[in-house]
């Protein structure tokens, strides 16, 4: 394995998953809020990661604060 490649892989991955996660989120709120179904305050967050080939499956959890 070469660890560069590799490495170069997994942050591309990971900075296509923060662009496209956070264009979600920000619409999703963004409507919620425009229907009157957003109270404010902490939107509990959790995202899920599956990785084929090697067995792993993780959740990160948290919050998403909307002033």
């Amino acid at each position: 394995m070469n660890e560069d490649t590799f490495n170069m892989s997994v942050r591309k991955f990971l900075k296509k998953v923060g662009v496209t996660s956070q264009r979600e989120i920000e619409q999703a709120v963004r409507d919620a809020a425009a229907s009157g179904k957003l109270k404010g305050g902490a939107l509990p967050a959790k995202a899920t990661f599956t990785i084929g080939g090697v067995n792993l499956t993780f959740d990160v959890t948290g919050e998403i604060e909307t002033g």
